[in-house]
């Protein structure tokens, strides 16, 4: 039998799943239970309103969007390969990146707590790509430049490879603005 933190983090973990796939305001908390095999009880117990698990499961993706990001961009290598160790980490880039997603799901858009969450996420993320950046000697507004647009790459990379169905897609645009933002690295990238 499950625990109830066991039956909270399955439920969690298939509304993040089915948000990835179908988006928030097409996914019904009857589809979640089902995706987790939970009782409807522990449902209702854990999250009385499908707002609820949708913030739950929203902030959830966000946090380990963020824990990813901060696994390459924090460390004692230089900085720079930090910041290209971020760009070039393999991502499913067919997939889409599941908070990037969140941005073009209207129910997640016209909800001020769970677009604040995903706004969160990407300041966030902002900030600790320009913090790296800084350590590398740029000055604060190069950083930031720099910081928005290794964000849009791969934002970008992942639009390119689903409308190509090519991933690739990705692969190139991260190859191009690593070679635009180490041009004097030998460093061969993936």
């Amino acid at each position: 039998m499950s625990t109830p933190t066991d039956a909270r983090a399955r439920l969690v973990a298939a509304a993040q799943e089915m948000f990835a796939a179908q988006g928030v305001g097409a996914t019904s908390p009857r589809q979640v239970l089902a995706a987790s095999g939970v009782g409807q009880g522990s449902l209702y117990h854990h999250f009385p309103t499908k707002h609820d698990l949708a913030a739950a499961a929203v902030g959830a993706t966000v946090e380990n969007a963020l824990t990813a990001a901060r696994r390459d961009l924090e460390g004692a290598t230089p900085a720079l390969d930090r910041v290209v160790a971020y760009l070039e980490r393999p991502r499913d880039a067919l997939a889409g990146c599941k908070v990037g997603r969140l941005t073009s799901d209207q129910a997640v858009m016209d909800d001020d707590g769970l677009r604040d969450v995903v706004t969160a996420y990407f300041v966030r993320l902002l900030d600790a790509v320009a913090a790296t950046l800084r350590e590398a000697g740029l000055p604060d507004a190069d950083a930031r430049d720099r910081a928005h647009a290794a964000v849009a790459i791969v934002q970008g990379g992942y639009v390119l490879a689903r409308a190509t169905g090519d991933p690739d897609a990705m692969r190139a645009a991260v190859r191009g603005f690593v070679s635009i933002l180490t041009p004097d690295s030998t460093k061969e990238t993936a």
